[in-house]
């Protein structure tokens, strides 16, 4: 005799089960809302070794008194670890949900009451007081944030970051180096920088596709005398291609030569320096454009201002608007040269030749100091790089 069927209550575990509130959802679906999809593209990598996280921690050698500034928490294994340690932690969220992941973590408790949650982006965002910054930080805002921070009023005490290795590796190259950039030179110049650690990919969820590593910036105090845009507006011509010579990166790309001209105008007139203007004497500019040997010339209508170095920062605003200027006249002939040009040239000329001796070395090659004294002597000759 067959069995009677019976008929399955609601709530049971049969196909109804899920339409009562309390009833447990099935292993997949449990899965699939246990956590929200990570947003690689913004550099959503969390850091999910407790272990790594408190050795970062550590590193800060956090005090009682401090506030502490972390960029992307994430879900918060971080930020929980630095309020077991300091007074107060802000923390910067790009991403709503995860700003709710934060904060949902520590609520109720007294720790929650010493978090303050601030969602956007941290590179536009007017930041607070705060003594120290760690971060696990997103690899698209590397580069930004490493200046912001340096350039931040008064300075954090010490800054615990987290970037991608071959980035942390260029923050403290050393001249020689295959790393040694523009941005190692910038870096360093505003902080002391060391090594800390290396984190495999497998200590994060999900795994990046790169290798990463912990770096401590401590921004030098008192900051260095001089103009930051002047020293990266120098820097970045030196290092537009810094396998060639200073020479030819100065006087043997046309474009330069041209925005320096506009800039050494710009500060007559600012300084009441009279300029004589007019067509050059042809005999004298052809002297002084012998100085640039032909291995070392470019091509006058070069005008790429290439980042060989992968950079994110943008060009300086006087030599963005020479490029423009030169595109908008490009095909047009070739304008000659007039005596305030002749004058530029053989001034950028005498710097790097006769008062630096630089004019033969590579920008790899080259160390702070040189970089200094190529300002300094610059400016002395009323050429400036802003």
């Amino acid at each position: 005799m067959p069995k009677l069927q019976q008929k399955k209550r609601p709530g049971g575990a049969g196909a109804g089960a899920s339409s009562s509130p309390y009833s447990k959802p099935s292993s997949s679906a449990a899965a699939s809302n246990a956590i929200f999809k990570m947003n690689t593209n913004i550099g959503q990598h969390v850091l999910k070794n407790p272990g790594v996280a408190q050795a970062i921690v550590d590193k800060a050698d956090l005090k009682q008194s401090d506030i502490v500034l972390e960029v992307g928490p994430g879900s918060g294994n971080l930020t929980v670890k630095i309020l077991e340690k300091a007074k107060k932690c802000i923390a910067v969220e790009l991403d709503p949900r995860m700003a709710a992941e934060v904060t949902k973590r520590v609520q109720g408790t007294a720790q929650g009451r010493r978090l303050d949650v601030v969602l956007g982006d941290v590179i536009k965002t007017d930041l607070p007081y705060f003594d120290v910054c760690i971060s696990n930080t997103p690899y698209q805002i590397s580069s930004p944030l490493v200046f912001k921070l340096l350039a931040t009023s008064p300075a954090p005490r010490v800054c615990i970051l987290m970037f991608q290795r071959e980035f942390a590796m260029r923050l403290f190259a050393k001249p020689g180096d295959k790393l040694y950039s523009r941005l190692s030179v910038n870096a360093q110049m505003w902080a002391k920088i060391d090594h800390i650690m290396k984190v495999g990919k497998n200590n994060f969820k999900p795994p990046p596709a790169v290798e990463s590593s912990v770096v401590r910036l401590v921004p030098k105090n008192p900051r260095p005398n001089i103009s930051y845009e002047e020293w990266d507006g120098l820097l970045r011509i030196c290092f537009v291609r810094k396998n060639k010579t200073l020479r030819a990166n100065f006087i043997g790309t046309t474009s330069i030569m041209n925005a320096l001209e506009a800039n050494y105008r710009t500060w007559c007139a600012q300084n009441d320096v009279p300029v004589e203007d007019g067509p050059a004497d042809e005999s004298t500019l052809m002297e002084v454009e012998n100085t640039v040997t032909a291995g070392d010339a470019d091509d006058d209508e070069w005008d790429g201002f290439m980042d060989v170095d992968g950079d994110e920062d943008e060009l300086p605003a006087f030599l963005k608007q020479q490029q423009q200027s030169a595109k908008a006249t490009k095909g047009s002939g070739r304008k000659r040269k007039g005596k305030v040009a002749e004058l530029v040239r053989e001034k950028v000329r005498s710097v790097l030749e006769d008062k630096t001796q630089l004019a033969d070395k590579r920008a790899r090659m080259c160390d702070e100091g040189d970089f200094l004294k190529l300002l300094y002597n610059f400016n002395l000759e009323g050429i400036h790089f802003r």
